[in-house]
């Protein structure tokens, strides 16, 4: 065994594969974003007043994912800030960034509020304190003197799905309890439509302005693939073809330039694991299907414990049912056993129902819907993931719950 390790050590030792990896991953800021400039533009005009000290607009961006949101919003804020370091004085204003999705950060307004106090150097405990008492510590924290504090709130529709609009609205009406700050927001969604569906109260609070990031098309993503493929591999090991068969599939995919460079990236792991001097279309192909798999897996993560416990008895249910399908009203039933156990609030069947719903989207099951005659109609569920992921998720599930 110690000699089979040696050889796949000294594989990686003799690395021919990669020269940087680091410009394919997720976390990589270039120092110029293609096919952006009009955007980019936009929002440096909307933020410039915060040079001043001024509250600038609050500002939303929307777009796919991989479409350039976040990346675009991040060029300008260092920017920003590059430009009032050159002044030699204080700076007159505080810039956040805080990403939604993350778990144990923003699935409660009282975390939430947490988390910023500490990215401002204040502390309060995780849990245990009146969320009224935590907006209090917030408000000291930054009308200690006169500056504007700008946050840049990451997926916000993931925190709006998970806590409620009100956050945001109180984020903002606490710009009349403030008498030497000002804070002002910048949203960045997935989600097109995610404020047409908030209370009318909340969106007149924010006033805000509108960015839209369209999705890249299978040209402008084969430009971004060959630059950072220059930068990420070595000379002459990209085979032809390679880079523009991963632009067609994530164009097929919305324009996801995310999904493209890790579809690059990880086809370059793989071919250097098989010890390929070059990488292959075929590279590509299983880069792909891992990814789909992987996909499938962060969501589960990533999801609310109301999600998991959907998901637990869907996979319950399956097993039980040797793989043959069953009805939302067994998972309603299964669902209430699970929370009961683990002691959590039992969602209403028809949020129950939305939460199916999005399972179906997202190809984890397929519904289907089957007429009972006089009986109505019915919603039929199959799981549409592989034996393989089904063992994952559910080790995923039982390590974040500790199911009984």
């Amino acid at each position: 065994m110690k000699l089979e390790l040696d050889k796949i050590f000294e594989s990686f030792d003799n690395n021919r594969i990669f020269s940087d990896k680091s410009t394919l991953q997720s976390n990589y800021r270039p120092e110029d974003i293609p096919h952006r400039g009009d955007q980019i533009k936009q929002i440096a005009s909307i933020l410039a007043p915060a040079l001043r000290g001024e509250k600038t607009s609050n500002l939303f961006l929307y777009g796919k994912t991989g479409t350039g949101k976040t990346l675009s919003v991040l060029y300008v804020r260092d920017e920003l800030m590059k430009r009032s370091m050159k002044t030699g004085t204080e700076s007159p204003f505080k810039i956040e960034y805080l990403n939604c999705k993350l778990k144990k950060v923003s699935d409660t307004e009282y975390r939430m509020v947490a988390e910023l106090i500490k990215k401002l150097g204040g502390k309060v405990p995780d849990t245990g304190l009146p969320t009224e008492t935590v907006y209090s510590r917030f408000i000291d924290l930054i009308d200690s003197k006169k500056q504007f504090l700008l946050l840049i709130l990451d997926e916000v529709d993931q925190a709006v799905k998970k806590i409620s609009s009100d956050f945001l609205y109180n984020l903002t009406r606490l710009n009349s309890e403030l008498s030497q700050s000002q804070i002002g927001v910048v949203g960045i969604s997935n989600d097109l439509t995610f404020l047409e569906g908030i209370d009318p109260r909340v969106r007149s609070s924010l006033s805000e302005e509108e960015i839209v990031f369209p999705p890249y098309n299978a040209i402008q993503l084969q430009e971004i693939l060959a630059h950072r493929s220059n930068l990420a591999f070595k000379k002459s090991v990209v085979e032809n073809g390679v880079v523009q068969k991963c632009a067609a599939f994530a164009a097929r995919e919305h324009g996801d330039a995310r999904r493209a460079l890790d579809l690059l990236r990880i086809a370059g792991e793989l071919a250097e694991r098989d010890g390929s001097k070059r990488i292959l279309l075929k590279h590509i192909d299983e880069a792909n299907v891992k990814i789909e798999r992987d996909k499938i897996l962060d969501v589960i993560k990533t999801e609310p414990r109301q999600f998991q416990h959907v998901l637990y008895s869907i996979i319950r249910l399956s097993e039980e049912n040797k793989g043959e399908p069953f009805f939302t009203g067994d998972v309603y039933n299964d669902y209430q056993d699970i929370c009961k156990k683990n002691h959590s609030e039992v969602l209403t069947q028809r949020r129950v129902g939305d939460i199916i719903q999005e399972f179906d989207m997202l190809g984890i099951i397929n519904v289907r819907v089957i007429s009972k005659g006089r009986g109505g109609r019915m919603r039929e569920i199959k799981l549409a993931i592989t034996k393989n992921i089904i063992e994952k998720a559910k080790l995923i599930i039982e390590e974040s719950i500790n199911y009984r």
